[in-house]
């Protein structure tokens, strides 16, 4: 019970409510981490637990205290607003010891005066506590109530010289006037702050299921998340979910909104803050962060830092964002403050959007800007901060692609005006739509008052979405190069003024822009020289298109470059595979998908170039499995919208379709495929090749020499693969004369891509082979093979007909590529990670055979050695394909293996070959 001491001069009694230790609510999650925590803290002299209203901090000393773990006694004061007087403090410090049985000498005395303590007091009260038998913990919940400088002095003196007989444990949403510093410094504090009060997602899903709930995963990530851990929320929430009809979706949209939620911050936060803070919180809730600077912007004052320092000591769910000058509010705090804007002011709204907008402008802060000028609906003014800060780029490459092309997807269609049309345009380049870019950008003219920025972005959109590409400039050899020199021949070598080149337009703006500006936009010289590759690309120049990703990705270093260099990386690896150049097109493709997992690139923007890249070194290794399935995940991804990486995905599905046998399924792929672009005609050319020279090869081995001439005649002349494609259809025909002056007509050197040299050079092998130079022929091979090993090209091989496999058969030098042809020389092609297309060695200790193989199951395997194709063995045989099909699948289960170069393998290892 409590004393009957009285305070003096007024004889008013003290109220013993204050003194009672409040009660642990019932559903209540004793956290351990932080019950350790005060345990640690109170083997010395400090104790400090600091938070907003409602984050546990009284809970915590009241469980702790309920839990037995003080190194002795506690004694518990809940100071309040009445208090402030030190005469009244400490007399109610004095009545809580004697309320908790904490004895003290009379001599000790009580306060004469409600407005001063005699410091005599304090002195007494030190003396008494260091001759206690044991430690005595003092909780003061609520110091903040407490008048700062007569209670704080008189506190730590008696810290100071109690001695370790007194633990102080302070309980306030404010710290304690006391030399806090001094205390961190001799190592006597512990302090547990906000941070450490939030519950964990685990914490959170104790408390749900302490209501009687039980939460998903999902629902306790998401609600932590929403109230940032803080614990009143968490149980108001609890408290509601009890009651709702789905618990479940109640706790992910869980809102400020809740009437409870909104009434305790409201009633608790807001209303206990001066006119002029309640008025900068509200204005300033259109913001997700504050800086000082843009709240006297946004209120029209000067004392935005005051006050915003201010409410982060006092802990009214403001804080500071790291060592910055900006501060945030907490989720749900700010949707009550928003909630009080549109109720108090519905049309200042728009205004303090355009405000910010204009502020964040003038700070360097784009992204910003664009999203309040959004949210102002001011579309005009957003897209030109897009093009006039040459932000268009970051839209389409960067950690704020994302962003920024939701931001503009409100944007309604048609607005006039440049910037708009512009915006558009980037914004369906960003999804892919190409053709839809170039339609916004086809009613953008230059005007006199265009920025250069704004000339600069049209540029860039011009050569990036394919639009009026000169072939003949984009291919001045130098221009990728970034020396005075290259640039002057760039000039020098193109073609006459009438063929535009967005290329060179582009260098030109980038020259007009200031460096400076320019140098904070490092994405656009990437992006240009990634534009001027797929430019190439599209007009069949793959070597140049290859040194133009090359120069890309060198230049693509920086983080607002890093989706672009994931889509160089996929476009180089499918120009290598293209021509043939298989361990840089696998690597490159690896890279590729390894950028899109390590810089987070959003799955619907990722594109199928990489797999597309695999497959095809897949195919041309001769691992049509590997290849399939690559093929397989390529589909995965969102439709391959440009048309050279379109076409290589029909071009594969009709390779892989032509090696099961299914010659007309293979011509329906090809059929499909796109041959030009939404765009100049010359910007499908080489789509329109790589189409023709497979349906080639199909018509081809169907017989059809005439077909074959027939498919390469829309094809543009003069490319080397198309060459050789027409020397092979000229030689099934028997016109063996044209076939060698195609042949003759081709570069020399390495001017011709790897697949391309190595099927010319089977061609003049063919050539010799028909006309009986046997000798000729095997030298031929012999250097395709040369050729081939250095790239791991076995299809040009393995498609080239039963003439090659005689020639292979009599040539005695030609045993070791025989061997590398057929899997048997121990060459192990290096990948650049798991599940590369080749087969490596078997596994260790995995039986060679586990059945017997029949005897026709052993023929169909000797042809299978030989290069054979399904219906070579079949016509070799008097079989039916389908039945060879089914040899083989036995003779791979007999085996344990799963691909023919694998089966080979096993069977020469085995003794059966």
């Amino acid at each position: 019970m409590a004393e009957d001491a009285q305070l003096h001069p007024s004889g008013d009694p003290l109220l013993a409510a204050k003194f009672a230790v409040p009660a642990v609510p019932p559903a209540f999650v004793a956290r351990q981490r932080l019950l350790d925590r005060l345990t640690e803290g109170a083997q010395g002299p400090l104790t400090v637990i600091t938070g907003p209203a409602g984050a546990g901090k009284t809970t915590l000393a009241a469980s702790w205290r309920e839990a037995d773990l003080a190194p002795g006694p506690v004694v518990w004061l809940t100071v309040e607003s009445d208090d402030n007087a030190p005469g009244v403090f400490w007399a109610y410090v004095l009545g809580a010891f004697r309320y908790h049985r904490v004895p003290l000498p009379d001599g000790v005395g009580s306060p004469s005066s409600a407005d001063n303590v005699d410091h005599s007091l304090i002195v007494r009260l030190a003396s008494a506590l260091t001759q206690l038998p044991q430690p005595v913990v003092l909780v003061l919940d609520g110091l903040e109530h407490a008048g700062v400088h007569g209670v704080s002095t008189e506190l730590d003196f008696l810290l100071a010289h109690a001695g370790p007989s007194l633990r102080l444990v302070l309980i306030g949403r404010v710290d304690p006037a006391l030399p806090l510093h001094r205390y961190r410094a001799e190592a006597r504090v512990c302090e547990i702050r906000r941070s450490e009060l939030a519950f964990t997602p685990r914490e959170t899903a104790q408390l749900l299921r302490c209501h009687g709930l039980t939460p998903s995963q999902e629902s306790v990530g998401a609600l932590t998340d929403r109230t940032q851990g803080w614990a009143a929320g968490l149980r108001l929430c609890a408290l509601a979910m009890q009651s709702a009809e789905d618990a479940e979706h109640f706790a992910q949209s869980f809102a400020a909104s809740q009437n409870a939620v909104a009434d305790y911050l409201t009633a608790e936060v807001l209303a206990a803050q001066p006119a002029a803070t309640q008025d900068l919180l509200i204005r300033t809730s259109i913001l997700s962060h504050v800086h000082p600077g843009l709240a006297d912007a946004l209120t029209g004052r000067d004392d935005g830092e005051h006050i915003l320092g201010r409410l982060v000591r006092d802990n009214a769910f403001v804080e500071p964002i790291g060592d910055t000058s900006w501060y945030r509010c907490h989720p749900l705090f700010a949707e009550v403050l928003r909630a009080h804007l549109r109720s108090r002011s519905p049309a200042l709204g728009g205004p303090l959007h355009r405000e910010a907008a204009r502020w964040l402008d003038g700070h360097d802060r784009v992204t910003d800007a664009i999203e309040h000028a959004a949210a102002a609906d001011d579309w005009p003014y957003a897209a030109g901060l897009l093009v006039d800060r040459l932000a268009a780029g970051r839209l389409l490459t960067g950690p704020d692609s994302h962003r920024l092309e939701r931001l503009f997807s409100g944007m309604p269609d048609g607005l006039p005006g440049t910037a708009p049309a512009l915006t558009a345009a980037v914004c369906a380049l960003a999804r892919g739509d190409a053709a839809a870019g170039r339609k916004h950008l086809a009613g953008v003219r230059p005007h006199g008052d265009d920025t250069p920025e704004s000339l600069l972005t049209r540029a860039l959109l011009l050569l990036l979405t394919g639009a009026d590409t000169g072939t003949a400039n984009l291919r001045a050899p130098a221009s990728v190069g970034d020396g005075d020199d290259a640039e002057r021949a760039a000039e020098e070598t193109g073609p006459d003024h009438g063929t535009p080149d967005p290329d060179r337009e582009v260098r030109t703006l980038m020259d007009r822009v200031d460096p400076d500006v320019l140098a904070r936009h490092p994405e656009i010289e990437v992006l240009r020289r990634y534009g001027r590759g797929r430019a190439l690309l599209a007009t069949g120049h793959r070597s140049e298109a290859r040194e133009a990703f090359a120069a890309a990705l060198a230049a693509a270093t920086d983080e607002h470059t890093w989706t672009v260099r994931y889509h160089c990386l996929g476009a180089l690896a499918l120009a290598e595979a293209a021509d043939g150049l298989l361990r840089e097109a696998e690597a490159h493709a690896r890279d590729g998908l390894k950028a899109a997992e390590e810089h987070g690139i959003p799955v619907d923007r990722r594109t199928a170039r990489c797999h597309l890249a695999l497959a095809s070194v897949a195919a041309d290794r001769g691992d049509l499995t590997a290849a399939g399935r690559y093929l397989a995940a390529a589909r995965t991804h969102a439709p391959v919208r440009d048309v050279p990486a379109a076409a290589e995905a029909a071009v594969l599905r009709s390779r892989l379709e032509l090696a099961h046998g299914r010659a007309a399924a293979a011509l329906s792929a090809l059929d499909d495929a796109p041959v030009s672009a939404d765009g100049p005609a010359v910007a499908g050319g080489a789509a329109a090749g790589r189409i023709a020279v497979a349906r080639c090869s199909v018509h081809l081995v169907r017989g059809d020499a005439a077909a074959a001439l027939a498919a390469l005649e829309e094809a543009p002349p003069g490319v080397p693969a198309l060459t050789a494609a027409s020397a092979a259809a000229h030689l099934a025909a028997g016109d063996g004369g044209q076939a060698r002056r195609l042949l003759a007509g081709l570069p020399a050197g390495d001017c011709v891509p790897p697949a391309v040299r190595v099927r010319a050079q089977l061609l003049e092998a063919q050539l010799a082979a028909v006309e009986g130079d046997t000798a000729r022929a095997a030298t031929l091979v012999a250097g395709a093979v040369r050729t081939a090993r250095t790239h791991g090209l076995r299809a040009p091989f393995t498609e080239s007909g039963p003439w090659l496999r005689h020639v292979l058969a009599r040539a005695p030098g030609l045993a070791d590529a025989r061997a590398w042809l057929t899997g048997r020389s121990g060459e192990t092609e290096q990948r650049a990670g798991g599940g590369g297309s080749g087969s490596g060695d078997s596994a260790a200790g995995a039986p060679l055979l586990v059945e017997q193989l029949s005897p026709r199951e052993c023929d169909v395997l000797r042809c299978a050695a030989e290069m054979m194709s399904t219906d070579e063995i079949a016509a070799e045989l008097f079989l039916s394909v389908n039945t060879v099909k089914t040899h083989l699948k036995s003779v791979y289960r007999k085996l344990s293996v799963s691909r023919r170069s694998e089966a080979v393998r096993r069977a020469r290892d085995a003794g059966l070959l």
